[in-house]
């Protein structure tokens, strides 16, 4: 198939000609994000592949549609960025990436927790400018402590087990329990009394209306003061001002972020040589006990992998009319 593949980066377009070998889908790569502005590049391609910050709205779907596009292959888990139902009133099929290695997300979150906890980012810059003292550098151990996963797929159960290694109290909080955290030996808080808990607390559900602001003032004024704030599932999972103002509280301890809610406009790119005109992001980065990084969470070479193999592989099922069984469909 003629696949027009929009948001590819040089490192990720060798895991997919790598996917592709077998199948020989002709890949044709944009750097552009999709939205209605790039949506023309689609025209004459029978699928279409997307990540996570490409817009495929009604409008831009309708294009595509008119263009040919008959399937939306999206090499992510999330699908928020998608509109389902104009998707399947074009008849459209859409697919998405259902798990790749859990590990890396985990890893990646309990990386910026550990970096948040003992300053690692900040001894980093001092001792390259020979400044070797330790004032402001203490952390906490995190033996003991209480960590709140939000979130209990395989991702929060996969942080959930490192957490429990380094001799945490682990609760989770997800209105769909899990019959593999709860084999962990754990039980789930409610939703009114998880934040009082938590020392820690990780975010890795999905963006849906019910967990869009599931951090919120509310929430952050509940939480024990000094709380460290993980998140590496959805910007939109936390209210950016709200977590700002909990910071220049002392409210909120530590913040580690690998998403943003407007990220969009940001990460993917190298702007170093420009001007950042979100005056909210620039406010968060602002803080000396705040990290974010630029949505790299799923970044190994084993996710990566999984990723482009199962992306390729939904694109050959759909060429040789098969089931879909990665298939996303309006519930």
């Amino acid at each position: 198939m003629d696949v027009a593949v929009f948001s590819s980066t040089r490192y990720e377009r060798q895991f997919l000609d790598q996917a592709n070998q077998a199948a020989q889908h002709d890949l044709h790569y944009f750097d552009v994000p999709l939205d209605m502005d790039s949506v023309g590049l689609a025209a004459g391609y029978g699928a279409v592949c997307i990540f996570v910050n490409d817009r495929a709205n009604a409008q831009v779907l309708e294009a595509l549609h008119k263009g040919g596009t008959r399937l939306l292959a999206l090499r992510c888990t999330g699908f928020n960025n998608v509109d389902l139902e104009a998707a399947a009133r074009l008849g459209m099929k859409v697919v998405r990436v259902v798990t790749y290695s859990p590990y890396s997300v985990a890893e990646h979150a309990v990386a910026l927790l550990l970096a948040i906890n003992r300053k690692v980012h900040r001894a980093y810059n001092r001792t390259r400018d020979s400044n070797f003292s330790l004032d402001g550098l203490t952390g906490f151990d995190l033996h003991g402590k209480t960590v709140v996963v939000v979130g209990t797929g395989q991702i929060g159960c996969v942080f959930a087990k490192i957490m429990l290694g380094f001799g945490c109290k682990v609760i989770g909080f997800d209105p769909y329990p899990s019959a593999q955290f709860e084999a962990l030996g754990l039980s789930y808080a409610t939703a009114g009394e998880f934040a009082e808990q938590a020392d820690v607390i990780s975010l890795h559900c999905p963006l849906t209306p019910e967990t869009y602001h599931i951090i919120n003032s509310q929430t952050l004024k509940r939480t024990k003061p000094g709380a460290i704030l993980i998140n590496t599932s959805r910007g939109g999972l936390i209210d950016t001002e709200a977590t700002i103002e909990a910071l220049k509280s002392g409210q909120l301890g530590g913040l580690g972020i690998d998403v943003y809610e407007q990220e969009a406009d940001l990460f993917f790119r190298d702007l170093s040589s420009e001007i950042i005109t979100d005056d909210i992001f620039q406010r968060l980065v602002s803080f000396p006990n705040v990290i974010v990084t630029g949505h790299q969470a799923y970044l190994t070479r084993e996710a990566l992998t999984t990723i482009c193999e199962t992306t390729v592989e939904s694109i050959t099922d759909f060429g040789n009319k098969q089931a879909l069984k990665n298939e996303v469909k309006v519930n």
